[in-house]
């Protein structure tokens, strides 16, 4: 296989599966999704990175695993190493199976949390050489603990972040490309962590996507926020992902950047 070229506008997704709508919900009430919209919103969410001049690595699809294309929690992508995950649903832990190996077909360095440790890679914020992660339902001590030892070497500090009052850390705030965290109050723990902290005024505007170019992928829910970071320079760019947000999905849970250099915000 070919290795394809490692820079920062590369990502990698997975295709949704058929059996989308039995995924696992956890703070919100299950709502019927329509597998056949997510299927046309999930393609337009990937055209848009080619749109914007992206490289897209697409895994196969897992019909077997209905949260598999929510593939950011499982690999966690520091400069040229992948963590292989491991989900803190027991549901989920099947999607890893193959990853270690595709990786590093890719050309990468592969490692990977182990048993007693649970880790979800949309409970890891990296801002700079800062590792900020969210210690919650899904990622436990054991998982942080291993995660720090594995990038430790690579020069990242890695925080513990309480998060109890949504999914992933991801969830509640996400870093703009300068490293201003933004977040939606209420739905986090504990605004203190984060320096600078810039308070949105909807809980989808605290997900970002940083597509270069001073340029951000929003989710469709977001006019207040988005009309607010327009206000603050960048070109904000929505993507309608509205049938995966009822499994608590959001812009960030559905790709993963593939890089080698050092890490900026992702």
């Amino acid at each position: 296989m070919t290795a394809p070229v490692h820079d920062q506008r590369t990502i990698l997704v997975r295709r949704p599966s058929s059996r989308l709508a039995e995924g696992e919900v956890t703070h919100i009430d299950r709502e019927p999704v329509d597998v056949d919209l997510a299927m046309e919103q999930w393609s337009a969410y990937v055209d848009t990175f080619r749109t914007h001049g992206w490289t897209v690595i697409e895994l196969d699809s897992l019909d077997d695993h209905p949260d598999g294309v929510f593939v950011k929690d499982d690999i966690v992508m520091y400069g040229g190493l992948a963590v292989i995950a491991r989900p803190g649903a027991e549901s989920r832990r099947g999607e890893i199976d193959g990853l270690a190996e595709r990786m590093s077909e890719m050309g990468y360095r592969v490692a990977a949390i182990e048993a007693p440790g649970t880790l979800d890679g949309g409970d890891v914020m990296k801002v700079g050489s800062t590792v900020h992660v969210g210690l919650g339902g899904r990622t436990n001590g054991a998982g942080i603990d291993q995660l720090r030892a594995l990038l430790a070497p690579l020069g990242a500090e890695v925080l513990a972040v309480p998060t109890t009052l949504v999914l992933h850390l991801k969830s509640a705030v996400t870093a703009l490309p300068g490293g201003t965290i933004v977040g939606y109050e209420p739905v986090v723990d504990d605004t203190s962590v984060f320096d600078p902290f810039l308070a949105v005024p909807e809980e989808p505007g605290a997900h970002v996507v940083d597509l270069g170019d001073d340029r951000l992928l929003m989710t469709a829910r977001t006019d207040a926020t988005a009309d607010l970071l327009r206000a603050r320079g960048y070109d904000v760019v929505v993507s309608d992902i509205g049938e995966f947000e009822k499994l608590e999905g959001c812009v960030t849970c559905l790709s993963v950047r593939l890089r080698t250099a050092p890490p900026d915000v992702g």
